[in-house]
């Protein structure tokens, strides 16, 4: 399987976005697959059903609305991101596999470390207990997709709470490093990376 990992580090979360959407809308059947591994500076990222009410008062932090499924989020320093630009009619998975498969890399990752982590019915992205590790976010386009998976690592949770995290009033959010995983957000990306790739290689 032919997938280009790109480590991009720590990048502006709106020239990331329009990158995705340019190389989307140019790619070939040709083109290799990507995955971007980031890391963003603090934004909240409002999904096209985004109602600006789940962003509950301003602390300072810019919001951008995207294109992608889902309600307000937050990305920041210490949280791992990994877009998948994936030619899904080529890989020959359905939205909703991918979906699956992406949850399950997380949830294997966590495993590996003697977590047991969990999806949830109709709300998208990882769970250990009733708090929210992952979250998880796509828009197709084409039969290929964008966007993708944020993992919380090591990283200040405060600005999950002036929000409704994925629209969930009260949800809970934690991180790996409260799970007593020692890795980085660098680390955490490696490895989220190799199990997701495994993942699609099935």
């Amino acid at each position: 399987m032919n997938v280009v990992v790109k480590r991009l580090g720590r990048v502006d979360y709106e020239p990331t976005f329009r990158a995705m959407q340019d190389f989307t809308a140019t790619r070939s059947a040709e083109t290799p697959d990507e995955l971007w591994v980031v890391e963003h500076p603090p934004v909240y990222t409002l999904g096209q059903a985004g109602k600006p009410e789940h962003i509950l008062r301003d602390v300072g932090i810019p919001t951008i609305k995207i294109d992608r499924g889902g309600q307000v989020t937050y990305h920041g320093p210490g949280q791992v991101v990994i877009y998948l630009l994936l030619d899904l009619s080529r890989l020959k998975i359905k939205v909703r596999e991918l979906v699956t498969a992406i949850e399950q890399g997380v949830i294997d990752l966590l495993a590996a470390y003697g977590v047991a982590a969990a999806r949830r019915d109709g709300a998208p992205g990882v769970y250990v207990g009733d708090a929210k590790v992952a979250a998880l976010g796509l828009r197709i386009r084409n039969g290929c997709s964008y966007h993708g998976v944020s993992l919380n690592v090591d990283m200040d949770l405060s600005p999950f709470a002036a929000i409704n995290p994925c629209g969930y009033a009260g949800l809970k959010v934690i991180q790996t490093k409260d799970l007593n995983i020692p890795l980085t957000a660098h680390e955490a990306g490696e490895q989220l990376s190799q199990h997701l790739l495994q993942q699609l290689d099935k």
